[in-house]
C-alpha cells in the first residue's frame, strides 16, 4: 500500500542535471504540539484512513466522517466509529492514495482544510501531522498566508517565483518532513480560493523559479527593510548559494517602518544588533512581535531592556513592502525580482507549463 502511494503523488522533474520534486512534505500545526487530533472528510469526500493492514474509510454519507486520534507514549490510538485500534503511522488519502480534501483539526485550539495526503506519527510524546501536497498548492497556500489583501498582483507574482524557489531548492529542513508552516521556513494556512488574487498569482507564474548559475536556490524574503536590505553576513548567518546582495530600497527608505519593545534585562543582556540568531531565539519564547527586526537600539532600564527599531524580519532578499511599492509604481514581476535579487534568472523548471503571462 506504501509503494502505491508514493507512484500515485510523487512526481519529479528535471532542470540541468538536477531532479527536483512537484510534491513537498510539510508538518503542519506543530505549534500546537498536539496530543489529540481529528481528521474529518469534508461532505462529498471520501477519505481512506490506513494503519498497516487496517483500512477505514470516512463518509459523511456513511455516518462515520472523523478519525480521532490520542497520543499514546510512542504509538497513536486511533478511534473510527466503534473501532479503535494501535498504531506509530497513520496514513490518510483519497481513493488509491491520491490526493485529497481534508480537514485536520486541533480540537478546541484550531481547524484548517488541506488538499493533500496526511501522515500522522507519534513522536516524543507528541502527534506529527504532515501533509504531502503538489508544489503549486503549496505555493498558493503559503502566498495567501504571507502578504496582505492590498498586495498588487505584480508583486503577488514576484512573492509566487519566491517561495517556490524557496520550496524546490530549500528541502529537507526538517527530519521528518521538508519544511513546517511557521516562520521557521514559511507561513502555510489554507489553499486560497481558484478566483484569489494568489490563487491568480500562482497559476500565472506556474513552474518558474530563480536560479543563480542555472540552480534554483531556496530565496529569502523580509517583510520590510531598513531601506537597504541586508546580506547573510551582516546578521551572522552563514554564506548562502546565492550571495545576496545590499540593495537600496526607495520604499522603506523614505517610509521606514518603526518599532518598540520592552524586554527583560536578562534576555537583553543576551541580544546583540545585527545577530540573526539571538533575535530568533528570543522572538520563540516571547512572540514574534518581540524584536522584529535586527536593526534596533537598546536602553537598560532598570530590570528592563527598551528597544528601539525599523524594518521588520532579516532584511534579506526580497523586500515584501518595496515590492508591494514598486508594482504600485507599474514594476512587472521581473523587473521587482531582478532589483532585489541582483543576477538571477527567472526560468521554467517544468516542462510543459504554460508561459508566464
Amino acid at each position: 500500500m506504501h509503494v502505491l502511494r508514493t507512484a500515485a503523488i510523487f512526481t519529479v522533474t528535471v532542470l540541468g542535471s538536477v531532479t527536483y520534486a512537484q510534491n513537498v512534505s510539510i508538518g503542519v500545526l506543530g505549534l500546537f504540539h498536539p496530543q489529540q487530533l481529528t481528521v474529518t472528510a469534508p461532505p462529498g469526500v471520501a477519505l481512506t484512513v490506513h494503519s498497516g493492514e487496517q483500512t477505514f474509510v470516512l463518509e459523511s454519507s456513511s455516518g462515520v466522517a472523523a478519525a480521532h486520534i490520542r497520543c499514546s507514549g510512542s504509538s497513536s490510538l486511533v478511534e473510527v466509529g466503534s473501532r479503535t485500534i494501535h498504531t506509530t503511522d497513520l496514513w490518510v488519502s483519497g481513493r488509491e492514495g491520491s490526493p485529497t480534501f481534508l480537514v485536520l483539526a486541533v480540537p478546541g485550539k484550531i481547524s484548517r482544510r488541506y488538499q493533500g495526503t496526511l501522515h500522522v506519527k507519534a513522536i516524543s510524546g507528541a502527534l506529527v501531522p504532515i501533509v504531502t501536497m503538489d508544489l503549486e498548492a503549496a505555493v498558493a497556500s503559503v502566498l495567501a498566508a504571507e502578504t496582505t489583501a492590498d498586495t498588487p498582483l505584480e508583486a503577488l507574482k514576484a512573492q509566487a517565483i519566491a517561495t517556490r524557489s524557496y520550496l524546490v531548492a530549500g528541502t529537507g529542513r526538517h527530519r521528518n518532513f521538508d519544511f513546517c508552516d511557521t516562520t521557521h521556513c514559511q507561513f502555510l494556512r489554507e489553499l486560497p480560493a481558484p478566483e484569489s488574487p494568489p490563487a491568480k498569482a500562482t497559476s500565472n507564474t506556474r513552474g518558474l523559479v530563480m536560479t543563480y548559475n542555472s540552480h534554483p536556490f531556496p530565496t529569502m524574503y523580509t517583510r520590510s527593510c531598513r531601506g537597504q536590505t541586508r546580506t547573510p553576513a551582516e546578521v551572522g548567518l552563514p554564506v548562502a548559494s546565492y550571495p545576496y546582495y545590499s540593495v537600496d530600497c526607495k520604499f522603506c527608505r523614505e517610509h521606514p517602518s518603526h518599532w518598540q519593545s520592552r524586554i527583560s534585562a536578562d534576555k537583553a543582556s543576551a541580544l546583540r544588533p545585527s545577530n540573526e540568531n539571538a533575535r530568533l531565539e528570543i522572538d520563540r519564547r516571547l512572540g514574534w512581535n518581540a524584536i522584529q527586526s535586527n536593526d534596533f537600539t537598546l536602553k537598560q532600564e532598570g530590570d528592563q531592556g527598551s528597544l528601539a527599531g525599523t524594518g521588520q524580519g532579516h532584511g534579506i532578499g526580497l523586500c515584501q513592502a518595496g515590492a508591494k511599492a514598486m508594482a504600485v509604481e507599474g514594476a512587472s514581476f521581473r523587473q521587482i525580482l531582478s532589483h532585489y535579487y541582483p543576477n538571477t534568472a527567472v526560468v521554467s523548471f517544468a516542462q510543459n507549463v504554460a508561459a508566464a503571462r
